[in-house]
Order: C-alpha cells, then structure tokens, then sequence
C-alpha cells in the first residue's frame, strides 16, 4: 500500500489524465462526424478516460 502522500499524488495524476483523455474523447467525437474511422479513437480515449477516472477516484476517495 502506497503511502497517502502517493496516493494522492497518484490520483491528481490519474485524473488530469483523465481529464485530458476525454478532452480527446469529445473533439474525436466532433471529428467524427465528418470521418466514421475516427469513432475507434472515441471509443478508445472514452474507456481510458473511464478507467483512470475510476483509478483517481479509488486513490483520492478517503479512507
């Protein structure tokens, strides 16, 4: 188990991530619009966006 000082750091980390990955999600998604092939990248930058959205949420929640 990491220390909390890690923990939150990592989960600040984790979530600007995310932060930025649905960024990409939602201008991949704009995009889309004018070329199918780019929903692969909506969908992709979508699920790692939920997932490090779920990982800060873990290591920010508080014990």
């Amino acid at each position: 188990m990491a220390p909390p000082g890690q923990r939150r750091a990592l989960g600040a980390l984790f979530l600007v991530l995310a932060l930025m990955l649905a960024g990409v999600a939602t201008a991949a998604a704009d995009a889309a619009r004018h070329e199918a092939g780019l929903l692969v990248i909506t969908f992709a930058a979508g699920a790692l966006a939920l997932w490090l959205g779920l990982l800060a949420f873990r290591a920010l929640r508080p014990r």
